[in-house]
C-alpha cells in the first residue's frame, strides 16, 4: 500500500508541472506580436544648419533606436556577463538557473531570486507586470519560449537594448550613451559600457548622476565577471577598473532654442506628420545656433536699454506731477512690452535666427511668426521701389506739403489731413531724401502722383496680400508678421529676387528622406533697380532715421517703421548677405512710451545682432557691390545713382513738381 502511494505521489509530482503548464497554455492568449512587430516610440531630433542638436522631442519615452549592427560586440559581452551568460545556448529559459533559484526561494520562504534570462526580462518588461507571483513566472516562461521560436537571438538582443529603461528618463542603450556620456555607441569605453549594462537591474539605484560610486561599483563587478569568464585580458581588466568616466546630468529635451522647436512643430503638423513626437525623425533646420543666441542677446539688449529710458522718463513724469497736480502721466502697462527678431540668409531665404519674445519662459508666444502688426514706414520701400521701376530716380523731386483728403465712410463725409512725424514740411524734396527721413507727406503725394490703381497693380509683383485700397497704404497700414515682412524684404536684399523663407531643410526617418525643401523665388525687379533702393536704405542708416542701426566695419541698409502713437517700432534691414527684421511693441496694441520709435528701440537690437555676427563670422562680405548698368553721379552735392530705367530727372518733371507745390 505504501509502495503504491509513493509511486502515485511520484507520478503526481512528475505530472504537476505539465498539468500546470497545460492549464496556463489553454487558459491564456500569448500574443507576442508587440515584440515581433517591434515599433517603440522614438525621439525626434532637431538640428541646426551645422548639425548641432537643438532639441529632443518625445511624448513619454525618450528613446533613440539602435539597430543590432550599431551595438558594439563588447557591449553585448558586458551585458551577457552580468545578466545571462548562457544566452546563446538556451531557448529562452535557463531551467538550471530556475532550479537553483527555486531552492533558494524555498529556503527563504519567499521569492528572492528570479533567474530570468534576457528573453524573460524582455517579456516581463513589455508583455507582463512586475509582480512576483508564480502565475506571472509561468506566463513569463511560456512567452519566452514562444518568442525564441519567432525571433533570432540578435533580434531579441536588439529589442531588449532598445526597450529597457536606463534611468534618468533614458530608454534604450543608445539614448543612455548619448545622455550620460555624450557619446555614440561605438565611442564608448569598456567602463562606460559596463556602467550602462549594469543599470537595468535597478535604474534608480545605479543612476550615475545620482549615485556615481554605486554605479561605479556595479560596473566593476561587470568587468570582473568578464575577466573571470576570460572575455577580456588582464591589461584591459585593470585599465577598465581604474577609469572614472565623466557623466553628464542633462535635461531630457536639451532644448537650446524653444522658439525654433515650437515653430518646427507647427510646420510639421501642417505637413501631416502626426507622429512628430514618437516617429524618430531627424529634422535638419536652417538655423544657426550661434546666431540664434546672438539674436536672443540682441533683443534683450535693446529691451533693457528701453527699460532704462522708460524708467528715466517715468521719473521725469513723477517730478512734473509734484510740481503740477493736474499733470496726467502717460498710462502704459510695461508688462505688455515685448519684441521679436527674425534673420534670413538673403540669397536662399533660409531662416538663420528666430526669436519670438524677450524671454521664452515668461512668454512662449512667437511674435516673429504669429504676431500681425502694422509695419508703418518700414513699408515705404515697396512704394518707392515701384516708383523707381516706373522711371523715378533718387534725384526726382517730390512734393512734401500738407493736403486735406476728403472721403466717405459709412455714408459720412470725412476728411484726412496726414502729417509728417516732425510736424513740418520741406516743400520740394528729392525721392532719396524723402525716404531717408521717412517723410509721410512726400510719400502720400508720391502715391497720388503714381496713381493708387497703378501702384496697387505694381505691388502685386511682391506678392503682398490684403493691401489697403486707399492712400493710407503710404503709411504702412497693412498687418504683417516680422517673418512675412522679412520675406518681402528679400526683394531688396537679394538683388531683386524675392526668396521664400525656409526653416526646415530636410526630414529623415531611418536614413530615408521624407521631406526636402524646395526653393521658391519670385522675380521682382532687376539687380540694377534693387541696388538703387539699397543705396537709399544705406543712407537711411548713415544719416537718416536708422542711424542707431549702424554697425562698425559693415555696410548695412534698412528702414525704420513707427506706427501712430508709437504702437509699433520696427527696423527692417540687411547687410550684403544677411537680412534681419526687428519689432518692438505692446502686446495689447496700446501705445509704448513717447519717443520709442523704430530707430530708437529696434535699431540698437539690429546693430547689436550684426556686431555679434561679425565677431562670429568675420569673413562675411562687408560692402554692397554695385552691379553693371548703374552709374554714379553727383547731383546737388549728393551722390546719386542712375540706370537705363531710372534716368536723371528731366526739367519737365521738376516743373510739374513745382506747379504742385505752388
Amino acid at each position: 500500500m505504501i509502495k503504491k502511494f509513493s509511486l502515485f505521489l511520484l507520478m503526481a509530482l512528475f505530472l504537476t508541472p505539465f498539468l500546470v503548464l497545460g492549464y496556463y497554455l489553454t487558459e491564456y492568449d500569448y500574443d507576442i506580436s508587440k515584440l515581433v512587430d517591434f515599433n517603440p516610440p522614438q525621439t525626434t531630433r532637431i538640428y541646426d544648419k551645422n548639425g548641432k542638436k537643438i532639441a529632443n522631442v518625445f511624448a513619454k519615452e525618450h528613446r533613440y533606436y539602435a539597430t543590432f549592427e550599431e551595438i558594439p560586440p563588447q557591449l553585448i559581452e558586458a551585458l551577457l556577463a552580468i545578466e545571462d551568460t548562457s544566452f546563446f545556448e538556451h531557448h529562452g529559459v535557463n531551467f538550471d538557473a530556475i532550479f537553483r533559484a527555486l531552492i533558494k526561494d524555498i529556503k527563504a520562504g519567499k521569492m528572492v531570486e528570479g533567474a530570468s534570462t534576457i528573453t524573460q526580462q524582455l517579456v516581463k518588461n513589455e508583455l507582463l507586470t512586475r509582480e512576483k507571483k508564480l502565475s506571472r513566472k509561468i506566463k513569463e516562461v511560456i512567452y519566452a519560449l514562444k518568442l525564441e521560436r519567432a525571433l533570432s537571438k540578435k533580434e531579441i538582443l536588439e529589442r531588449y537594448l532598445n526597450e529597457i529603461y536606463f534611468g534618468h528618463g533614458y530608454y534604450g542603450i543608445k539614448t543612455a550613451a548619448d545622455g550620460y556620456f555624450h557619446k555614440q555607441l561605438d565611442e564608448l569605453s569598456l567602463k562606460e559600457m559596463a556602467m550602462l549594462v549594469g543599470m537595468p537591474k535597478a535604474p534608480s539605484t545605479y543612476n550615475p548622476t545620482k549615485n556615481y560610486e554605486i554605479s561605479f561599483g556595479r560596473a566593476n563587478r561587470v568587468i570582473s565577471r568578464m575577466y573571470t569568464l576570460g572575455w577580456i585580458d588582464e591589461k584591459t581588466y585593470k585599465k577598465a577598473l581604474m577609469e572614472r568616466p565623466k557623466v553628464y546630468d542633462d535635461t531630457l529635451t536639451q532644448n537650446k532654442a524653444p522658439f525654433i522647436v515650437d515653430e518646427v512643430a507647427r510646420r510639421v503638423k501642417k505637413m501631416g506628420l502626426s507622429d512628430f513626437k514618437t516617429g524618430g525623425y531627424d529634422i535638419y533646420t536652417s538655423v544657426d545656433l550661434k546666431l540664434q543666441n546672438a539674436a536672443k542677446k540682441a533683443l534683450r539688449y535693446a529691451y533693457d536699454k528701453a527699460l532704462v529710458r522708460i524708467a528715466h522718463y517715468k521719473e521725469k513724469e513723477r517730478q512734473k506731477m509734484e510740481k503740477d497736480p493736474a499733470y496726467v502721466p502717460q498710462d502704459v502697462n510695461l508688462s505688455q512690452f515685448n519684441g521679436a527678431l527674425v534673420s534670413l540668409d538673403s540669397k536662399s531665404g533660409d531662416i538663420l535666427a528666430l526669436v519670438g519674445s524677450v524671454d521664452y519662459k515668461k512668454s512662449s508666444y512667437n511674435r516673429a511668426t504669429q504676431g500681425k502688426r502694422q509695419p508703418g514706414s518700414a513699408f515705404k520701400p515697396f512704394i518707392y521701389q515701384v516708383a523707381l521701376d516706373l522711371g523715378y530716380s533718387g534725384a526726382t523731386k517730390l512734393v512734401d506739403v500738407a493736403r486735406t483728403y476728403k472721403y466717405e465712410k459709412n455714408g459720412e463725409d470725412l476728411k484726412w489731413r496726414p502729417k509728417n512725424y516732425e510736424k513740418d514740411y520741406k516743400g520740394l524734396i528729392s525721392l532719396r531724401e524723402a525716404l531717408i527721413h521717412s517723410r509721410n507727406l512726400a510719400t502720400i503725394n508720391l502715391v497720388n502722383d503714381i496713381g493708387l490703381k497703378t501702384l496697387l497693380g505694381e505691388l502685386k509683383k511682391f506678392g503682398i496680400k490684403n493691401l489697403p485700397h486707399d492712400l493710407s497704404i503710404a503709411l504702412g497700414t497693412i498687418s504683417l508678421s516680422p517673418l512675412e515682412l522679412a520675406h518681402y524684404y528679400t526683394s531688396f536684399a537679394n538683388h531683386g529676387m524675392q526668396m521664400q523663407p525656409h526653416l526646415i531643410m530636410k526630414i529623415e526617418k531611418n536614413s530615408t528622406t521624407v521631406y526636402k525643401k524646395e526653393e521658391r523665388s519670385r522675380y521682382v525687379t532687376s539687380p540694377q533697380q534693387a541696388f538703387l533702393m539699397t543705396t537709399i536704405l544705406r543712407d537711411v542708416v548713415k544719416r537718416g532715421t536708422g542711424r542707431r542701426a549702424a554697425v562698425k566695419g559693415l555696410e548695412v541698409a534698412g528702414k525704420t517703421g513707427t506706427t501712430n502713437k508709437s504702437m509699433d517700432a520696427w527696423f527692417a534691414g540687411y547687410s550684403p548677405t544677411v537680412e534681419t527684421i526687428v519689432w518692438f511693441g505692446n502686446d495689447d496694441n496700446t501705445p509704448m512710451y513717447k519717443g520709442e520709435t523704430g530707430g530708437r528701440v529696434s535699431g540698437p537690437a539690429f546693430s547689436k545682432y550684426y556686431s555679434q555676427l561679425l565677431r562670429l563670422y568675420p569673413q562675411i562680405p562687408r560692402k554692397f557691390t554695385m552691379p553693371p548698368g548703374v552709374i554714379k553721379v553727383k547731383v546737388d552735392g549728393v551722390t546719386e545713382y542712375f540706370t537705363d530705367i531710372s534716368k536723371p530727372p528731366v526739367k519737365e518733371r521738376e516743373d510739374e513738381a513745382e506747379k504742385l507745390l505752388f
